[in-house]
């Protein structure tokens, strides 16, 4: 009697370490698998963002922020970079509400409204870059800027387009 319990008991432990063997091997292939996946899966969000660090870098090469030259420019000049940025830019807004024609878009506005500067773009030290509308028709302006001695800025429109409809 002994000898069959243990008998059962054998046969009963041996079936339970089998379906173990097996469920545990099931579970690792599928880990395995989705292992493989999310490096796969890795590699080409790595290759993404590698594409999007060169866009990046591309939209970086002309503004202000990120010109080292540009910013020694005004360092030379004991100017604070930080703040001629938005200084320089609220003085082109401020010309959007000049009585009349705006004084540096070229264009006449249609039915009565406005032209007024949108977007402002510093590129360097010495340009800027903005696009203007007044809600029908747009356009954009590469302007020339001096800061002068006692903190203005002197604007100089150097070329300007107008898109067509």
């Amino acid at each position: 009697m002994k000898n069959k319990v243990f008998m059962y008991l054998f046969i009963f432990t041996s079936l339970i370490v089998v379906f173990q063997y097996v469920n545990s091997k099931k579970i690792l292939d599928d880990s395995a698998k989705r292992m493989e996946k999310l490096k796969e899966k890795t590699v080409v969000l790595q290759d993404s963002l590698n594409l999007q660090n060169e866009e990046l870098s591309d939209l970086t090469l002309f503004d202000l922020r990120y010109s080292q030259d540009a910013q020694d420019y005004f360092y030379n000049k004991k100017l604070d970079t930080d703040a001629m940025i938005p200084f320089i830019k609220n003085e082109l807004y401020k010309l959007n509400e000049a009585d009349g024609d705006h004084p540096l878009i070229p264009f006449a506005a249609s039915e009565g409204k406005k032209m007024q500067f949108n977007t402002i773009k510093m590129l360097n030290h010495r340009w800027i870059i903005a696009d203007f509308s007044d809600g029908s028709y747009w356009g954009e302006l590469l302007i020339k800027y001096f800061v002068t001695a006692d903190q203005k800025v002197d604007f100089e429109v150097l070329d300007y387009l107008l898109y067509t409809r």
